[in-house]
């Protein structure tokens, strides 16, 4: 008779947040099931039979990802104006892209870099996702341009696509040690240049520095969990 998991004796979000970091690390091809299991806890069967598998438990890992960490996206999409949506998006990148808490960069970049043929569905389900938040920042910009907020001339499909390029070239470059401060010069940047070229009408707390000194991050302290 095969052997079968325990009966579930573990939290399975605290899991999913385990086997999530060692993915970001590692990347799905690096990580092995005796790596996740390890940092996860728990034993071989235990995983298979909470979880599904490694490719399964990468999916579950991914989507505990965008819950919890990718919060900041979420806010963006309820902002009033194009810019501000914008102005939170890439701000809020920078944060989450250099958490001390965290590997740096974004599990869902860091995770599919580089992917054999057979595991191919792995690196397409990134890319779907990523395109989905593309799709979904367009239909935003949509809406700002049927209730002119953007002029008519705008092109949300471009300006989604120049906005997620900024975001997941900035993951980028923060996996590889580039500053909290260059990410964040180079996100102002990017948003100055969305405004020219969107014709995005600004807020009056656009130029309020006090706005952008907002995405300030809380202390490492605020982050780390408690030892037990």
């Amino acid at each position: 008779m095969p052997q079968r998991g325990r009966p579930r004796g573990f939290d399975a979000d605290e899991a999913l947040e385990r086997a999530a970091e060692v993915f970001w690390r590692q990347g799905y091809e690096g990580a092995s099931v005796s790596d996740l299991t390890e940092a996860m806890g728990i034993n071989k069967p235990s995983l298979y039979a909470a979880f599904g598998g490694k490719e399964e438990l990468f999916r579950k890992a991914v989507a505990r990802y965008a819950e919890k960490d990718m919060e900041y996206a979420r806010d963006a999409f309820t902002q009033p104006t194009a810019y501000e949506v914008v102005a939170t998006l890439l701000r809020g990148n920078v944060i989450a892209v250099t958490r001390p808490d965290r590997p740096l960069g974004c599990l869902s970049i860091q995770g599919g870099v580089a992917c054999a043929t057979e595991n191919a569905p792995i690196a397409g389900f990134l890319a779907t996702s990523r395109l989905a938040g593309e799709g979904a920042l367009a239909d935003r910009f949509a809406r700002a341009v049927a209730e002119g907020d953007l002029p008519a001339h705008a092109d949300p499909v471009a300006l989604a696509r120049f906005v997620m390029i900024v975001t997941e070239g900035q993951a980028v470059h923060a996996a590889a040690g580039v500053s909290r401060e260059d990410l964040r010069q180079a996100a102002e940047i990017a948003l100055a240049g969305f405004a020219a070229a969107s014709g995005a009408r600004l807020p009056e707390r656009a130029a309020d520095p006090a706005w952008a000194s907002s995405f300030e991050q809380p202390s490492a302290a605020a982050f780390r969990r408690p030892r037990t």
